[in-house]
């Protein structure tokens, strides 16, 4: 692995979280303030769901884009971590979702 190699993917995780944390702002902002003022509180509640799902979605993109970046390095050993990790977080995320159903 590169210095430049790792450079770049620090460059694009920085990005990828930035973007998330300030679009899940966004939506959670606009959505609260409607929400607040009890202007369209369907679309208020559409807005605050979306933020949150971006927010807890930034995280588990982060892990792919370093996933497929450590393919295309070919780390394996990174590979298999960043493959371990994803693991445990689709595993949290299913068990959430089926708590949430029952």
């Amino acid at each position: 692995m590169t210095n430049e190699a790792i450079d770049r993917l620090e460059v694009q995780l920085g990005r990828l979280l930035l973007g998330g944390v300030l679009s899940a702002a966004s939506l959670l902002v606009v959505g609260l303030v409607m929400r607040v003022l009890n202007v369209a509180p369907a679309f208020a509640w559409f807005l605050l769901n979306a933020g949150l799902i971006v927010l807890m979605a930034t995280p588990i993109l982060r892990v792919l884009v370093s996933l497929v970046e450590y393919v295309r390095m070919r780390d394996w050993l990174f590979v298999l971590t960043t493959l371990a990790v994803l693991g445990v977080l689709c595993t949290s995320v299913m068990i959430a979702l089926q708590q949430r159903t029952h």
